[in-house]
């Protein structure tokens, strides 16, 4: 019995990523990297790939797109960096929270003790 959202098919993930089993030691992609497509699909793509484009019109987490897929994010990782690498994608990391400055927060515990 197959498990939802497994892929048991090893010869289509090895066809999806021409028998790669991992990306370039340079692969940006992590679980939260955001990804922004700069461009549409174009006829003739990769199926997976054009999927990739679609999805990302706006930034989305390399995560939710393996999910989407429905594909592992090890494959999903693969497919990012051939589209990187074309220049169809680009990938950032998320903001992280600024921290505050140390006296300010003093300065705001101080006020309110003293309500």
């Amino acid at each position: 019995m197959s498990r939802p959202g497994r892929d048991d098919a090893p010869d289509r993930l090895y066809t999806l990523t021409g028998g790669r089993s991992r990306s370039g030691p340079d692969n940006p992609f992590d679980l939260v990297t955001l990804v922004v497509a700069e461009c549409d699909p174009v006829p003739g793509m990769q199926s997976e790939h054009a999927a990739i484009l679609r999805l990302t019109g706006r930034p989305t987490a390399v995560v939710e797109i393996a999910a989407e897929l429905k594909l592992p994010v090890s494959i999903t990782r693969i497919l990012l960096s051939d589209l990187l690498a074309a220049g169809r994608v680009s990938a950032r990391h998320p903001r992280k929270a600024a921290v505050p400055d140390p006296d300010i927060l003093e300065q705001v515990l101080v006020g309110l003790r003293n309500l």
